[in-house]
């Protein structure tokens, strides 16, 4: 499974996801500006998030247009072992560039925090 994200600036989102969320980048080919093309990132065994700048989005959907900047159209979920951790990839996420949304707090469900990244995707961590 690959997840597709629309992005406006590669260096940087390429330095957050490895600072924020320790994320692995994928593949051994690099672009002009020495970064992995196309920009993947490791997720889990058989998925990865593909970061691609907004305007090569129309190759794909055509007339339909990425949602704006700062639209929601899906929570990405990162599961933390701890309550601490949650803090700890919060903070990590802030210092990289993140804006948080909601502190970390306990829910019914589950204890959580959320913020979203430089591009405005919606990240939530939690922990049972």
């Amino acid at each position: 499974m690959i997840i597709s994200l629309p992005i406006e600036d590669r260096a940087r989102s390429y330095a957050f996801f490895q600072e924020a969320l320790g994320l692995t980048p994928v593949g051994d080919e690099l672009g002009d500006d020495g970064i992995p093309e196309p920009l993947q990132f490791a997720l889990a065994d058989g998925v990865t998030m593909m970061l691609i700048p907004t305007g090569g989005f129309g190759w794909v959907l055509g007339d339909q247009p990425a949602a704006p900047p700062g639209t929601s159209e899906c929570i990405l979920t990162v599961h933390a072992d701890t309550e601490e951790a949650v803090g700890a990839v919060v903070t990590k996420a802030v210092a990289a560039g993140a804006k948080l949304v909601t502190e970390p707090t306990r829910k019914p469900w589950a204890y959580m925090a959320t913020f979203t990244d430089p591009d405005g995707h919606l990240w939530m961590i939690e922990t049972a």
